[in-house]
């Protein structure tokens, strides 16, 4: 994502966080919009990836506590040229990844338990290198960005149906114009974050199987995540709808209004890469993922639970 296709996104969020501000509190609602719309931009600036990762709960693993899962994410990295980026777990069901930061230097990547206890260890190194793509990509700033202020355009509009606009218009004006606001500024904001997102997966796909070097098996993941995604809740993309974006893939399968394109689109082109150069397969070393019964991040706390959660186990 460009610098200026940033700025003018950032903008774009700015000026109808001001707009839902004047609408529902006149001038002083306006200003206060800008005041609250520049602190934030640049407290999610600072604050990208602890706000992502804070909101999932998730929680940092090393070489130490989880070390097969954290070695590949490595391995990945050095094969994408990139600095090692924070590595989490998140303690979950629900089938899904995502990476933050506001640069390479800052970067972390996170991947649900659900996720890893569902996908072969190529499946899995596929999805991790997905993310680590947006991170080479310089995706994860803007993506959570605009997860965080379209959250809070939709929670300002909430808030607005409780409230009456301001200005020199009657009563019922005032409760009209509230509720267009209301019913406005939130679907402004997603044709916002669609307009960017989808050929930014695209992208991801292609540099995620060029990292792995095996584009079928990212495939073979999109279609067991978006399998299950449509029917495990996600209790954080229903709290706020707005974090969609940073998934892998979406929690709801329509296309008209996702963020994502249609996993199948996403699937063929990748089955497309898979039969050109990167027909070899899987080229993380194996010294990365060495045997799959070591693998479960959660194996050690939850033994009942090895074999059930064992990320990267083989078909």
């Amino acid at each position: 994502m460009s610098g200026l296709k940033t700025m003018m996104l950032l903008s774009a969020l700015t000026a109808l966080f001001m707009a839902l501000g004047y609408t529902l509190g006149g001038g002083a609602g306006a200003l206060i919009a800008v005041l609250v719309a520049t602190g934030m931009n640049l407290f999610t600036f600072w604050n990208a990836d602890k706000i992502v990762l804070s909101m999932h709960d998730a929680r940092e693993v090393d070489a130490g506590s989880a070390p097969e899962f954290y070695g590949l994410v490595r391995d990945l990295a050095q094969r994408a040229g990139l600095p090692m980026p924070r590595v989490y777990l998140i303690d979950q069901p629900h089938p899904n990844a995502f990476a933050t930061g506001r640069d390479p230097n800052h970067a972390a990547v996170a991947a649900t338990t659900g996720l890893l206890s569902m996908l072969t260890r190529d499946e899995v190194a596929g999805v991790m290198a997905h993310e680590l793509a947006h991170v080479r990509n310089r995706d994860t700033l803007i993506m959570t960005m605009v997860a965080t202020i379209a959250g809070a355009i939709a929670m300002l509009a909430n808030f607005g149906l409780l409230f009456r606009g301001g200005g020199n218009e009657n009563g019922h004006g005032n409760l009209v114009a509230g509720l267009l606001a209301v019913i406005v500024a939130p679907f402004a904001a997603m044709i916002v974050q669609m307009a960017i997102s989808r050929t930014r997966e695209y992208a991801a796909d292609a540099g995620g199987a060029q990292i792995s070097g095996n584009p079928r098996a990212l495939a073979s993941a999109l279609a067991k995540i978006s399998g299950k995604a449509a029917t495990i809740p996600n209790p954080v993309a229903q709290r706020n709808p707005a974090a969609a974006q940073l998934y892998i893939v979406p929690s709801h399968v329509s296309e008209l209004f996702s963020t994502h394109p249609a996993t199948e689109k996403r699937i063929a082109a990748l089955h497309e890469m898979g039969g050109g150069i990167f027909d070899g397969g899987m080229t993380v070393p194996a010294a990365a993922t060495p045997r799959a019964s070591a693998l479960s991040p959660v194996a050690a706390p939850r033994r009942n639970r090895a074999s059930a959660l064992d990320p990267l186990r083989r078909d």
